[in-house]
């Protein structure tokens, strides 16, 4: 399952391991280096001679997730926080360290098998089908799909006529009909839609109480706060802060505030602060071969 090894935990084990995790690949620039500059170097452009260089998306970390929490994953653009999320998912591997989970991490988000000019409820089928639900398992989840999906009627309409917060909604109600232990979130609840929120906060809250994890990126401070137990704040590839949802988006969103004024100083200044008080997570690996974590 790519970057992700599952791992037989014990009862009190957590659900996911991130062991000394970093990420790094090579890129095309159109930046010319000093001793390419000029003509020269326009004409090697042009040429399609692109000066390559390396991208830091995730420098090294660590993060262990517990079962029952919810885990929301906070920063700029750029900051690692879908590559992250591709990582636990197992969609990439690390240049170093591993992933390991309970059970196969499910990623929200089904839109390779849904077509979007067939209906919403042939697409709750496609979708359902993809995951690995048998067609008896389809029908029997099928109502409480639509129910939490809040498209009432329009989910006979073809997926193209659809909202983005319509979609979202059907892509979450659908994901989430599995009871997968991991489930990732990436920007999926988003909707400006205040009966949804409730719908799918009492949905995670589900998923949670069976000894499940939630992973929630998201840019709504708000969605943050409402529906997870747990912030991770990251920047530039770069794990700053994590610990109590309060206390880590108001750093962040002092950071972020700092640099909307201008006053990088500070900015930088937040920044190293919050990551000098990181307290590093450690894994250690037990005789039976699992592993487990601790404070550093």
């Amino acid at each position: 399952m790519g970057a992700t090894n599952e791992l037989d935990f014990l009862v009190d084990d957590p659900c996911v391991v991130i062991d000394e995790v970093s990420m790094r690949y090579r890129v095309a620039s159109s930046e010319t280096p000093t001793r390419r500059v000029g003509l020269l170097g326009l004409v090697n452009r042009v040429a399609g001679q692109s000066n390559m260089v390396t991208v830091n998306a995730l420098n090294a970390m660590s993060l262990v997730a517990m079962r029952g929490e919810s885990i929301g994953i906070v920063g700029r653009n750029g900051s690692g926080k879908s590559t992250l999320m591709k990582l636990i998912g197992g969609q990439v591997t690390p240049d170093r360290g591993g992933v390991y989970a309970s059970s196969t991490p499910i990623m929200l988000g089904v839109n390779a098998a849904l077509v979007p000019e067939l209906p919403g409820d042939h697409n709750v089928v496609l979708g359902c089908l993809a995951m690995g639900l048998t067609h008896e398992e389809i029908a029997e989840k099928f109502e409480s799909i639509v129910e939490l999906s809040g498209l009432e009627k329009a989910i006979h309409l073809p997926m193209r006529s659809y909202s983005s917060g319509m979609s979202s909604r059907l892509r979450f109600a659908i994901a989430a009909s599995i009871d997968p232990e991991i489930l990732l979130i990436d920007e999926a609840l988003n909707t400006g839609d205040a009966q949804f929120a409730d719908r799918s906060r009492k949905r995670m809250d589900e998923l949670r109480g069976n000894a499940g994890c939630v992973f929630l990126v998201s840019h709504s401070l708000d969605t943050i706060l409402e529906m997870c137990s747990r912030v991770v704040w990251m920047d530039k590839g770069d794990l700053l802060m994590d610990g109590e949802p309060h206390s880590v988006v108001k750093a962040y969103k002092d950071f972020t505030r700092q640099l909307s004024q201008g006053n990088n100083i500070s900015a930088a200044k937040l920044r190293n602060e919050a990551m000098e008080s990181l307290v590093q997570t450690q894994i250690i690996e037990r005789s039976t071969g699992r592993r487990s974590a601790r404070g550093k």
